[in-house]
């Protein structure tokens, strides 16, 4: 097989689909939330890199024109090479390249060594086969889905009841009143005792510093596992989490909006963060959660990554530093929330994707391991766009 690849065309193809039962929040109308009978457009796309080889790399994704003219041409296993060029084209803005292209670089890599990249970094051994995973919810509503306090804590239940998750993350309201907040922090401990995990992402909603600490006290009395991102700046302030932690006692997660290895050092060093958040997409892929992994593994501190994918299951599976997978969003009256590029279930991370232990498992085949529905996604398909090299 020869090593000499070289990337001959990108495709990136445009779909739609719709999602019932949810719809923009009524307060702000920048998140979703429960609200029967509305049908929520959605769209997605998927980055497909072909090589002169024949191998693709395909990942939910896409890539600008920029990107994908300095990309054709070149050899597809030069990834550490491509992800500083590309990371430095995004100096000022991101900080991090495109996630999407390294990790269908990733993916083309597997499957021209005929192993799962889980296998090519190194991982897969000692139990990470199976990647436990907390139920991340939707923000709160007015709706009667996730309206009460108590209703936090219910789904809390059925998802350890039901579906055997050991832990759980709370997204609360948007705009509401804050003492409706400390109430869910302190129900859903109340309602599952101490048998689960319990995080707290607020998501930038608090108002004031006294907001923020009222329901960190809160999440002290109740045991949380961590508090994410509760300033309204976006979670960007290392001073301010600095600051938290002299008031509080629950470790703090910051970082999801803070992009790339320098600044989420940065935040280390500051003392701003317990956990260091990383994600494929915003992060600069595999390759750029994996430095994270080893940025943060010799502070002596975990990863947590934020969301789904098949890349983070590799990830997750070549890690020692972590602790939970993300399965979000989840509500318990919002069904089918995520298109089926997948012809498994398991893969599309639904609530009911996980084992009876609430565990997702880690593909095995080459490269990301799971082939997409290209007939659901030429169904659903509503534009292409081609680069191809001379």
């Amino acid at each position: 097989m020869p090593r000499n690849l070289r990337i001959t065309r990108i495709v990136v193809t445009h779909f739609s689909f719709v999602v019932n039962d949810l719809g923009p929040e009524e307060h702000l109308g920048f998140d979703q939330v429960y609200r029967p009978g509305y049908r929520l457009d959605q769209d997605g796309s998927i980055l497909t890199i072909e090589t002169d080889a024949g191998i693709t790399g395909e990942v939910p994704g896409s890539i600008d024109r920029r990107d994908a003219l300095y990309m054709l041409g070149r050899n597809p296993l030069e990834r550490d090479t491509i992800w500083h060029d590309l990371k430095r084209a995004q100096r000022g803005w991101m900080n991090a390249p495109n996630g999407a292209i390294d990790m269908a670089l990733w993916d083309i890599a597997g499957k021209l060594y005929g192993a799962p990249i889980h296998e090519l970094l190194g991982g897969g051994g000692q139990g990470r086969m199976k990647l436990p995973c907390y139920a991340s919810t939707y923000h709160g509503d007015e709706n009667g889905g996730l309206t009460r306090p108590e209703d936090y804590g219910d789904f809390a239940l059925a998802c350890r009841d039901r579906l055997g998750y050991s832990a759980f993350k709370i997204h609360g309201w948007v705009g509401g009143p804050i003492g409706r907040e400390v109430d869910a922090v302190l129900a859903i401990r109340r309602a599952v005792g101490d048998s689960m995990a319990l995080m707290l992402d607020p998501a930038g909603a608090f108002r004031t510093f006294d907001d923020v600490l009222r329901v960190g006290r809160a999440c002290d009395e109740a045991n949380y596992f961590w508090y994410e991102d509760a300033f309204r700046g976006g979670g960007l302030s290392q001073s301010a989490h600095a600051k938290l932690r002299e008031f509080i006692k629950t470790p703090l997660l910051m970082g999801e909006h803070i992009r790339g290895l320098e600044p989420k050092a940065d935040l280390i060093t500051a003392r701003a963060t317990d956990y260091v958040r990383a994600n494929s997409y915003t992060d600069g892929g595999i390759t750029g959660v994996m430095k994270l992994a080893a940025l943060a593994e010799a502070n002596g501190l975990d990863v947590e990554l934020h969301g789904g994918s098949l890349a983070h299951r590799h990830c997750m599976a070549s890690m020692r530093n972590s602790n939970w997978y993300e399965l979000g969003l989840v509500h318990p009256l919002v069904n089918a929330n995520k298109p089926p590029i997948y012809g498994d279930p398991k893969w599309i991370d639904l609530l009911e994707s996980v084992d009876p232990k609430g565990c997702l498992d880690v593909p095995t085949g080459p490269g990301l391991g799971v082939p997409l529905d290209w007939d659901w996604i030429s169904a659903h398909r509503t534009g292409e766009v081609v680069y191809e090299g001379e």
